[in-house]
Formats: structure tokens, C-alpha cells, sequence
């Protein structure tokens, strides 16, 4: 089968990094993908960055009154 899924990899690839057999089984797609080392890794957030946001979307107060 030509788009089979290469379950023998997953295995291999999960030992290969300590993991036990019920270890490996319990992994999410995404858990997978990181451990294949599909996607990039997101570059954390500066505080330039932080800055900016806090500025775009600043905090609202919302005086509620229980009166």
C-alpha cells in the first residue's frame, strides 16, 4: 500500500528515544510530529513583542456593579 501509515517508523523512532512501547501508543499527531520533527519550533516571544501586543490589545476593566 502505497499511503499506508509506517507504524514500524513511529515504533523505531519512540524507542530510539527512550520511550516505553505504552509510551509511544499514547501519543497524540501532534506529539508525533514533534518527535518525527515535522514542523519548526516557534520562536519565543520578546518583550518587544510582548510590548507591542500590550499596546494593540490592552487590558479592558469592566466595572460590574452589584448594587
Amino acid at each position: 500500500m502505497s499511503g499506508a501509515f509506517d507504524w514500524a517508523a513511529l515504533i523505531r523512532a519512540g524507542f530510539a528515544r527512550g520511550l516505553r512501547p505504552e509510551d509511544v501508543w499514547r501519543m497524540t499527531p501532534g506529539e508525533f510530529a514533534l518527535l518525527a520533527g515535522a514542523g519548526g519550533a516557534a520562536m519565543p516571544l520578546t518583550r518587544d513583542r510582548l510590548a507591542a501586543l500590550e499596546r494593540a490589545f490592552p487590558d479592558e476593566r469592566n466595572e460590574v456593579s452589584n448594587g
